[in-house]
């Protein structure tokens, strides 16, 4: 039973009679039962049309046939030719209701016809109904919620989710439909607006279902069953994309870049301006009249109906986080290239990601880590904190012994570098790595080259320097990838230890973001004060370990 009452009658035989199919008239009607959707739409048709069946029989219209007079009531046989005439006459205007066509009489639909096999299916379980004729295409959907809606289509999408082999315990049903299919839409509410306020309905264009709604209420129980009974829901690490095109309407839209110039920008990634959100909101701001000028109300009738492009799988990101040694001094952190060439065969970003983007079979990833080291800088104590972002993985969920199994595989593939820790964690939780990042301190041990000879005494006066604050202009060296400023970065505390006349080893603990080649050669004085100042002789830095990044993320994993 549809929840419509007497005065919708003259909505919906309006809506049939402009070329809406059955369940663009239920979304204009703003029904809301969603099992009305989900039926077969055939059936729901001949709902409607018995619904204005009487509306049709007391109202002449273009698309219903005028009664003959009524005979004397006592004629028996007036009476029975009357009700076969009845019964003729509005079989005749349900007809033309459905689909007013230039066809010849003897090509238009019954009553009863419906779509093809796999639409009739959609509602009875396995049984296939024998073909059908399809109905004319909908003037507002242009055959979203007609043709696609079925146990064919829905196991067509099923089967090229499976043909992605994706892990997955629910999915998220995402509709791409074409920008025209609203300025179809507004047409059609203009069409019928004026018979809603002479019936005193309160309705605006927002209460219409939207086309995206009805669409996965029709489709979404079938897909489920086709992929074994999963759960569609409205919030779901996978996504399953859907998405449709109608070349021959394209230019639909293109008037309203005339009339509402202002709202058609061009957008990065986007191949038109027409996009959607550009439509709905020049439609938004068109007068009515203006509208009218330009568009035809109803729209005009479709020759063909929406294609179906390839189905889009999509996973959300998962995070890996853990620490990492590095136990090279030719070895940058990450992909090091310069006008294409590769200076490195390898970096740090890589030996770690590639035996993950195999484990999570991903599509790509993002690292990023807790500061950098140079190349010619090793990283050891606990390690550095990173953490890579797998991109759209096709497997998601690891034991704690499976990620330790991968750990494993990533140490054992190269001596250059060692994880620890690694472990799934949340986007909320990469947010640690970086809180703070100015305030944290970090532990460097240097050796030093001295110009002049030295001892001992020499140097221990630098084991009570204490905060220590440097004003460092960026340095040369990176000037070409950060902009030019003066830092102000803080050494807490220095310990030197003598090795021999020229050399000698030098611990410190700074704030992050110190330069310490700079702190000890001076950078041609960019850097002030500096150990050259100190020692008050020319100093250089002949190698620099990191010993220890002081963030307690991520959380330890005990051996």
């Amino acid at each position: 039973m549809l929840p419509l009452k007497e005065k919708d009658k003259p909505v919906v035989q309006k809506l049939l009679s402009s070329g809406c199919c059955a369940r663009c008239v239920l979304r204009f009607c703003c029904v809301l039962v969603q099992s009305l959707y989900r039926q077969p739409v055939q059936d729901t048709l001949k709902q409607l049309q018995d619904f204005v069946s009487d509306l049709d029989s007391n109202t002449p219209n273009e698309s219903t046939a005028v009664p003959e007079p009524h005979p004397a009531s006592g004629d028996k046989s007036h009476d029975a030719t009357e009700t076969k005439q009845s019964e003729d006459e509005s079989e005749e205007g349900t007809r033309t209701v459905t689909k007013q066509s230039d066809d010849p009489p003897k090509k238009r639909m019954k009553l009863d016809d419906g779509l093809k096999g796999s639409e009739a299916s959609a509602g009875s379980g396995d049984a296939e109904a024998p073909p059908a004729p399809a109905l004319g295409h909908c003037v507002v959907c242009l055959g979203v919620l007609q043709e696609y809606c079925s146990r064919d289509h829905a196991r067509k999408v099923a089967e090229a989710v499976k043909t992605e082999d994706y892990h997955f315990e629910t999915i998220l049903l995402s509709v791409s439909l074409p920008a025209q299919l609203c300025v179809r839409e507004h047409s059609c509410w203009l069409h019928v607006k004026k018979e809603m306020r002479e019936k005193v309905m309160t309705r605006v264009k927002d209460d219409i279902v939207p086309l995206k709604e009805a669409f996965k209420w029709s489709v979404q129980g079938l897909i489920a069953t086709e992929l074994g009974g999963v759960s569609v829901v409205t919030r779901s690490a996978f996504e399953v994309g859907m998405e449709f095109k109608h070349s021959p309407t394209d230019s639909d839209c293109h008037f309203l870049a005339t009339t509402c110039p202002d709202c058609f920008r061009p957008t990065k990634n986007k191949d038109s301006v027409f996009t959607r959100a550009a439509v709905i909101k020049a439609l938004e701001k068109i007068p009515d009249s203006k509208f009218l000028i330009h568009y035809p109300t109803p729209p005009g009738r479709p020759t063909s109906i929406c294609t179906s492009q390839a189905i889009q799988c999509l996973h959300t990101s998962i995070y890996v986080a853990g620490r990492y040694n590095k136990y090279s001094r030719s070895l940058s952190q990450t992909p090091w290239i310069i006008d294409g060439r590769r200076m490195m065969e390898s970096s740090v970003e890589e030996l770690i990601a590639e035996p993950l983007a195999s484990s999570f079979r991903s599509k790509g990833f993002n690292f990023s880590s807790s500061g950098r080291e140079d190349v010619d800088v090793r990283t050891l104590g606990k390690g550095r904190p990173f953490a890579m972002e797998m991109l759209n993985p096709h497997r998601y969920r690891f034991t704690k012994m499976e990620m330790k199994k991968i750990q494993e595989t990533i140490n054992t593939s190269s001596d250059k570098i060692a994880v620890r820790d690694l472990q799934i964690v949340t986007r909320e939780c990469m947010g640690h790595m970086k809180e703070g990042e100015e305030d944290k301190t970090k532990s460097y041990t240097a050796l030093v080259w001295t110009q002049k000879p030295i001892e001992k005494d020499d140097i221990i006066f630098l084991d009570d320097i204490k905060e220590l604050t440097l004003d460092q202009k960026t340095p040369l060296r990176v000037l070409h990838r950060r902009a030019l400023a003066v830092r102000q970065r803080v050494i807490h505390s220095m310990n030197a230890s003598f090795r021999d006349p020229h050399h000698f080893y030098l611990r410190l603990k700074t704030q992050a973001g110190t330069y310490i080649k700079e702190f000890v050669h001076g950078d041609f004085g960019r850097t002030k004060p500096n150990l050259c100042q100190l020692l008050k002789m020319d100093t250089d830095i002949l190698e620099l370990d990191v010993e220890s990044v002081d963030v307690d993320w991520p959380p330890t994993i005990p051996e």
